[in-house]
């Protein structure tokens, strides 16, 4: 029943993404023609056969696009900051690409206001509807709707975990019938038989799902359930006693007869993502030194009045691959000797006064956009430290080094969470170890927004 539920789901998913996708652009072209010049109405100038040919194509190969990014089917599990981000970029893509076919090609007269709304009103217009889908399904799964009935294997720690889990949200629509094991375990509910009996009990109930957590003294039954679930035809997701060494976002890679699972894969592995976000640090980093100009002047002014010495402080830190670079700041300091080896203290009698000042609202960071164009930091990412203190930290902090995986950032996860200067390093990696499993373009762009209504004044005290 489910499976059934869920392709008539994605059909109507996928007819309402392009009912949506070809009004935004009736909405778009009379917006442009009829609201803004009543002159050209876009009966005549848009809203003719071949235009709407070309938006039907347009529209195929944009849902087209979805399919292929596998923005239909089950939302259970799949992250709505993903799907909104993937949506938007492959909208984004397809404006583009439609804007410089029509000029190259010259096939036909085009309005690139008309395309760029459009562009609003499809992306927004298909955001909203996924949003309110998904809310009305979390809805209705609460009530007792549209649920998946699943049957778990085993009565260890992630077997109860998992029962934990799903009763903890019943958003996600997911009842569990009781478990199989050897021995019967209080507080796990309904024990419907041992692993032998696995055939018969699949039989006798309506199961959508086996959930295997076997434990490592259990795994030489690992074939008979999956044997069992295969000749019932039920889809089998297992949790490996391995599980708490897994990240967020592993990958599989195959070499002969062997299976090879990635525990470190993060979402910028991927070229493109890589590209995309290479891309938005060039065009925010050039558009911040321009637009900050007046302040880094006015910044610069004031270091060369506060005391003797650079007004550009540079200082080597360590960044991806664990390749060291020169990152830049306004000179902060006095200059002293232990600049390489000594953190700062709110109470640092090293920092001038105007120092403290810039310090404190983050104005000293902003020569870092210049390590950002040249693609030593970006925008967004962990926040890279000296040498000096890698080398002690990667000793005492597990996981420390994962955070070299991606390009340090001038802000982070952490840092807008006031994880900042002198405060704990173990939770700081935690917060960046889960940035970069959870990489996406929302993600960075909250970050950015988070950073800049709020996240660039710390708590440090100015000088006196």
């Amino acid at each position: 029943m489910i499976r059934r539920n869920q392709k008539l789901l994605n059909a109507v998913n996928m007819i309402l993404d392009a009912i949506l996708i070809f009004c935004s652009y009736l909405l778009a072209t009379y917006i442009r023609f009829d609201v803004m010049y009543g002159a050209a109405p876009a009966l005549q100038l848009a809203w003719n056969a071949a235009f709407f040919r070309g938006a039907f194509f347009y529209t195929v190969a944009l849902v087209g696009a979805f399919y292929a990014f596998r923005l239909y089917g089950s939302y259970r599990f799949q992250s709505q900051i993903r799907e909104l981000s993937v949506i938007f970029l492959i909208n984004a893509v397809g404006a583009t690409a439609i804007t410089a076919f029509l000029y190259v090609t010259r096939l036909a007269d085009f309005s690139r206001l008309a395309i760029f709304f459009f562009f609003i009103l499809s992306t927004v217009s298909v955001s909203l509807k996924r949003i309110c889908l998904r809310a009305l399904l979390r809805h209705f799964r609460k009530l007792g709707y549209n649920q998946k009935h699943v049957i778990v294997v085993g009565n260890g720690h992630f077997a109860r975990q998992y029962m934990e889990d799903v009763k903890a949200r019943p958003y996600l629509g997911f009842v569990v019938d009781g478990y199989v094991s050897k021995t019967e375990k209080p507080g796990m509910g309904l024990r419907l038989g041992e692993y032998e009996e696995l055939e018969s009990i699949l039989e006798a109930h309506d199961t959508d799902e086996l959930i295997v957590a076997l434990e490592p003294h259990e795994i030489r039954f690992m074939g008979q359930v999956l044997a069992c679930a295969d000749k019932e035809g039920i889809k089998v997701c297992i949790i490996p006693f391995y599980n708490d060494y897994i990240p967020t976002h592993p990958t599989v890679d195959v070499m002969g007869r062997t299976k090879l699972i990635n525990i470190r894969t993060t979402p910028l592995d991927n070229v493109l993502w890589q590209i995309v976000k290479r891309g938005v640090d060039i065009a925010g980093s050039l558009c911040l030194i321009v637009l900050t100009s007046p302040v880094m002047l006015a910044a610069a002014i004031g270091v060369r009045l506060s005391s003797p010495g650079p007004i550009i402080f540079r200082q080597e830190r360590v960044g991806k691959d664990k390749k060291k670079f020169w990152m830049y700041k306004f000179r902060s300091m006095r200059v002293n000797a232990a600049e390489n080896t000594a953190w700062s203290t709110d109470a640092d009698p090293r920092k001038t006064r105007f120092g403290s000042f810039i310090r404190k609202y983050s104005i000293d960071e902003l020569p870092q956009l210049f390590n950002v164009l040249k693609g030593e930091m970006s925008l967004v990412g962990p926040r890279p430290e000296i040498p000096f203190y890698v080398r002690h930290f990667k000793e005492e902090v597990p996981l420390y080094l994962v955070r070299q995986q991606v390009r340090p950032g001038m802000t982070g996860w952490a840092q807008v969470h006031g994880l900042r200067g002198d405060t704990s390093i173990e939770k700081r990696v935690e917060y960046d170890i889960w940035y970069i499993e959870n990489w996406t373009l929302w993600l960075d762009i909250r970050i950015l927004f988070m950073t800049a209504f709020g996240g660039m004044k710390n708590n440090e005290q100015i000088a006196r």
